[in-house]
């Protein structure tokens, strides 16, 4: 056979930033369904098609994996809000579209809400640590749309408001588990029903 014709042969080298995409897309899908503890690294990655040893070059550890898969999901989170805060053209339905965007966020991104909920019990310092830093991202973001729609809302009540809200969103997410039937706009009226006679006087 003609050098010219001779075929190739290796698998073409997967960019590094594309390669951690991939390892995070299957470690989240491995961490929500097996839990932290049962997760493999074996089977991560094999299913990623790398050798162990290289799955701890990128990540260094399993709880590396972890954390970087709860901060994925942490900007994943943020940004969903971010997008529905963008479009309200009032105080009511700023609120609304974000408490919207939170449950949306559960149902569109499933692996990365059962990842959420099932690993706050790990116990890890750097795990719990990330945890209460997504959760503190959200009170903040919360606050700030209460400030902008309100800014002489008194501060120590819109930072209590803040927290309850985000509390709230957190225990309607896991009911909705139990609730199948319930969609996002539902829970959505639901958590608004409580919330809007104290607000209103606020908002």
């Amino acid at each position: 056979m003609d050098a010219q014709q001779a075929p190739t042969t290796g698998r073409k080298r997967m960019p590094r930033a594309e390669r951690e995409r991939q390892i995070l897309a299957v470690a989240e899908q491995v961490f929500a369904a097996d839990g932290y503890q049962a997760a493999s690294m074996d089977n991560i990655a094999a299913r990623v098609g790398l050798s162990k040893p290289m799955l701890y070059e990128y990540f260094g550890s399993k709880e590396g994996l972890l954390l970087a898969c709860l901060q994925k999901s942490k900007r994943e989170l943020l940004a969903a809000t971010t997008v529905a805060a963008a479009v309200a053209s009032t105080p009511e339905q700023l609120l609304h579209d974000c408490l919207l965007a939170f449950f949306k966020f559960g149902d569109e991104h499933a692996q990365a809400w059962a990842l959420l909920r099932n690993e706050a019990a790990v116990s890890s310092a750097s795990v719990n640590s990330e945890f209460e830093a997504i959760r503190a991202q959200q009170v903040d973001f919360t606050a700030g749309l209460l400030k902008t729609a309100r800014p002489a809302l008194d501060p120590v009540r819109l930072e209590a408001f803040a927290e309850a809200i985000i509390g709230a969103c957190e225990r309607l997410a896991v009911w909705r588990e139990r609730h199948p039937e319930v969609t996002p706009e539902q829970a959505t009226d639901h958590l608004l029903a409580l919330l809007s006679p104290s607000l209103a006087q606020n908002l």
